[in-house]
This record gives C-alpha cells, sequence and structure tokens, in this order.
C-alpha cells in the first residue's frame, strides 16, 4: 500500500478518535440545558464511563475500518512505541505523525465549531474542548509530578497490550477489540488524573482551540506518552518477542 493512502487511513482514524472521544466529552459527557439542572429528572448525560467507551470505541471501529491499511495507529506514541518494538520503520515515522496530528486538528476544529453553535458558549471550566492538564489543568488537581508518571504508565501499558495483541503468535482478528478495550480502561483510570491523553495528537488538535494556557501544557502530553511507548516498545522486543528483526511484524498487516 502506498505511503500516501496509508497517511490518509491515518488522517481519518486519529480524526475519528479525537472527535469521537472528545466530541462526546463535550457535547454529551453532560447534558445541563434544563433550567433546574442538576436537580431536573430530564437531565442525562455520558459521564465518565460513556466517555471512556467513546474512546474505545473509536479506536476498535477504526481498527477495523482502516487498520489493515495503515496498521490503526492513530497516535504518534503507538507509532514511536512500535518502531522501538521494531514493528514499524524509522522512515516513516513523520509522514505518520504528521497525518496523525492533523487529522487530531482538524477533529479539535470541528467540535469547536459545533460546540460554538450553541447559545452561551464559552471556553470556560478546567478542561474546556475536552483538553488535557496538569495542576490548575487537572479534573482532579494532580500535581505535575502525578500527571507525568500517570502518562507514562499508562501509555506503556496501552502499547503492551497493542503489541502482544498483535503478535503473530496472539488469537487472529481479535486485536482491534482488546486494544479499544484497553484505552477504555485507561480512559476510566485517569480522567480525573490528566482528562487522559495517552496520545499527542489527541491533545494537540483540542489544545490548539482552547486557549495558549491550555496550549502551554501540551508539552507534557507529548513527552510523557511518547517516553511510555518507547519503553513499551523496547520492553516488549527485547523481554517476550521470539523474532526482534524488523520483520516480524509488518505495519501494513492489520491490527
Amino acid at each position: 500500500m502506498p505511503l500516501i493512502k496509508r497517511c490518509i487511513a491515518e488522517f481519518i482514524g486519529t480524526f475519528w478518535l479525537v472527535f469521537g472521544g472528545c466530541g462526546s466529552a463535550v457535547l454529551a459527557a453532560a447534558f445541563p440545558y434544563d433550567a433546574k439542572f442538576p436537580n431536573s429528572p430530564n437531565f442525562f448525560g455520558l459521564g465518565f464511563l460513556g466517555v471512556s467507551l467513546a474512546f474505545g470505541l473509536t479506536v476498535l471501529t477504526m481498527a477495523y475500518a482502516v487498520g489493515h491499511i495503515s496498521g490503526g495507529h492513530f497516535n504518534p506514541a503507538v507509532s514511536f512505541g512500535l518502531w522501538a518494538g521494531k514493528r514499524f520503520p524509522a522512515s516513516e515515522l513523520l509522514p505518520y505523525i504528521i497525518a496523525q496530528v492533523l487529522g487530531g486538528i482538524l477533529a479539535g476544529g470541528a467540535i469547536y465549531t459545533i460546540a460554538s453553535g450553541r447559545a452561551g458558549f464559552a471556553l470556560t471550566g478546567t478542561n474546556p474542548l475536552a483538553t488535557n492538564g496538569f495542576g490548575a489543568h487537572s479534573p482532579g488537581g494532580y500535581s505535575l509530578a502525578a500527571c507525568f508518571l500517570a502518562e507514562v504508565l499508562l501509555t506503556f501499558m496501552f502499547l503492551l497490550i497493542i503489541l502482544g495483541a498483535t503478535d503473530n503468535r496472539a488469537p487472529v482478528g481479535f486485536a482491534p477489540v482488546a486494544i479499544g478495550l484497553g484505552l477504555t480502561l485507561v480512559h476510566l483510570i485517569s480522567i480525573p488524573v490528566t482528562n487522559t491523553s495517552v496520545n499527542p495528537a489527541r491533545s494537540t488538535g483540542v489544545a490548539l482551540f482552547a486557549g495558549a494556557e491550555l496550549f502551554g501544557q501540551v508539552w507534557l502530553f507529548w513527552l510523557a506518552p511518547i517516553i511510555g511507548a518507547l519503553l513499551a516498545g523496547w520492553f516488549y522486543a527485547n523481554v517476550f518477542d521470539e523474532n526482534t528483526v524488523e520483520t516480524s511484524r509488518r505495519v501494513r498487516e492489520p491490527v
């Protein structure tokens, strides 16, 4: 498959991940449009569980839709982790990451445009547009160090799930399910901590429209996920892989 077509697949997949996941948080996590909110019997919303499931479902659906085209990364940290695990060539990292970030930005712009179509909309609160943050912008008020550790550990575990589920020795056809449920669990753990990134494209795409203060914290959500992913890739390749050459698993194979 030509690189350009694989990058288009990554663009679409990342767009859907950010639009579906962050869009559910912004537009449907709560529905406080009744004057009697929050005590109104008409109040409803997805809540943490619903948002977590939305992120997992975006990855699951796109993995089946275009994973056989691009490998279904949809996340710069995943691309770095697969490279560290000898499953992805370094020469294709930059094109993939550019496609992923552009997809995330388009999704962030779409969410902002839709959300701002409602009267009274304003970029207020701790995490407007479902941005990620630490300190004052952590949903639970967690420190920079705590948020850094959470993002490293959770990205490490997420990459282990990806690497294990897509191993040639794993059951065929179930990888998207394991990966989607893995991302759901990651969100259930860490929404209160960082609003859950584990994906630099997801963080960048919405923060770009949320203002300079939120965008100024995006560096953490590049650094920590990439560190976690690189550690996971190295660990899996050196501890669990029987064959550590790059041909052990091609990116062009379906996830």
